[in-house]
């Protein structure tokens, strides 16, 4: 467990010059070409974001890799399919132990198969503008339908590490946030 909630994710060492080697239970964002990525960047403006330049996360299993939320559900997939796309880590962002990691990896295995949730994007705008009804809330924070960025979210919540102590409730992050959280 991390430290309290207001604390913020551990921090690490600083990162290392060069491309980070991932370790498993590290994330990644990444952009997406073409419309699907404008489309993303146009929603995560809206969301407050701006036109944050990262549209896509995903979390590293180790052996080459990954689980990432997509339209047809959360899935397994190979580091590979990313080749070239050049993914900004979390490696040596945040601090986790060998168990952390473990459970991290172990929460990431679990949502394999959770669907996907578009709606989940309308909710997080709904909480931009500090509209959040009750049934909202409970929706969002339901597991059992993801967007990456929650899914990665919600691995690290599982292994009890908490990304953001700023009173969002779980389920309440974009891909950007998640940038702007490893990105100092």
């Amino acid at each position: 467990m991390t430290g309290s909630p207001q604390a913020g994710p551990p921090q690490a060492e600083p990162p290392q010059p060069g491309p980070p080697q991932p370790l498993p239970g590290d994330f990644a964002v990444i952009r997406i070409a073409g419309d699907v990525g404008r489309l993303i960047r146009l929603g995560q403006w809206l969301n407050g974001d701006g036109y944050a330049n990262y549209e896509h996360a995903f979390i590293y299993l180790g052996d080459g890799d990954l689980v990432e939320a997509e339209p047809g559900g959360a899935r397994l997939s190979p580091l590979t399919e990313y080749d070239g796309c050049s993914p900004y880590w979390s490696t040596g962002r945040i601090a986790l132990t060998e168990e952390q990691r473990e459970a991290l990896v172990a929460a990431a295995h679990r949502y394999v198969g959770v669907p996907y949730s578009f709606l989940d994007y309308g909710s997080i705008a709904l909480a931009r503008f500090h509209l959040r009804l009750p049934a909202v809330k409970r929706y969002v924070a339901d597991t059992h339908h993801m967007i990456c960025s929650q899914l990665v979210d919600q691995c690290y919540q599982d292994a009890g590490v908490h990304l953001f102590a700023d009173g969002r409730i779980p389920g309440d992050v974009t891909p950007g946030d998640l940038y702007r959280l490893i990105h100092r």
